[in-house]
């Protein structure tokens, strides 16, 4: 019986959805099957799935609430299965923010629902200002400001570590 996997992802600026194609890549070169799905377009059983992980990305402090509704309409399904969430923001850039025990976002986003999934992963995002509209552009530098990042608006940083990211991939396919 071949496991059925399922990546559901939320994506604003499209890093989630790069590190939820490299993890495809992953499945795919240990010759396992995975569909990949906006939160947006997801509308199966969750039980059809054997595996479901969930990649997030922060915007203003927060997950997408779309993600949030899905876990909590479906988290007795969720339970009942093996399960991986994995968050993507830009103060994971940080050493020491870059764990799910020591990024507030993940820690935040716990204490809001009731679910444990099996595995969880923080990865840090992109920056690139000149891709935000100019609102998000203006708070996104501010944000930066505060925490000392880079705020030059010509900046253009990829902070994802991609052999974490690959490696998480082996940890999900064996799961």
């Amino acid at each position: 019986m071949k496991v059925k996997t399922v990546i559901i992802y939320s994506s604003v600026d499209g890093q989630t959805l790069k590190i939820c194609n490299k993890l495809r890549d992953v499945f795919h070169q240990y010759n396992q099957n995975v569909e990949l799905v906006s939160i947006d377009d997801f509308n199966d059983d969750v039980t059809y799935y054997d595996r479901l992980i969930i990649g997030a990305s922060i915007r203003y402090g927060v997950h997408n609430k779309k993600i949030i509704d899905f876990i909590n309409t479906n988290k007795k399904q969720l339970d009942s299965i093996k399960t991986a969430f994995f968050s993507v923001n830009l103060v994971a850039r940080k050493p020491e923010k870059s764990t799910p025990k020591t990024n507030p976002y993940v820690i935040k986003f716990f204490k809001t629902i009731d679910w444990t999934p099996t595995i969880v992963e923080v990865f840090a995002g992109k920056l690139d200002y000149k891709k935000y509209p100019f609102f998000d552009r203006v708070m996104i530098q501010f944000i930066m400001w505060m925490t000392k990042g880079p705020t030059n608006t010509s900046a253009e940083i990829e902070y994802t570590n991609w052999d974490r990211v690959t490696e998480f991939g082996i940890r999900l396919k064996n799961m």
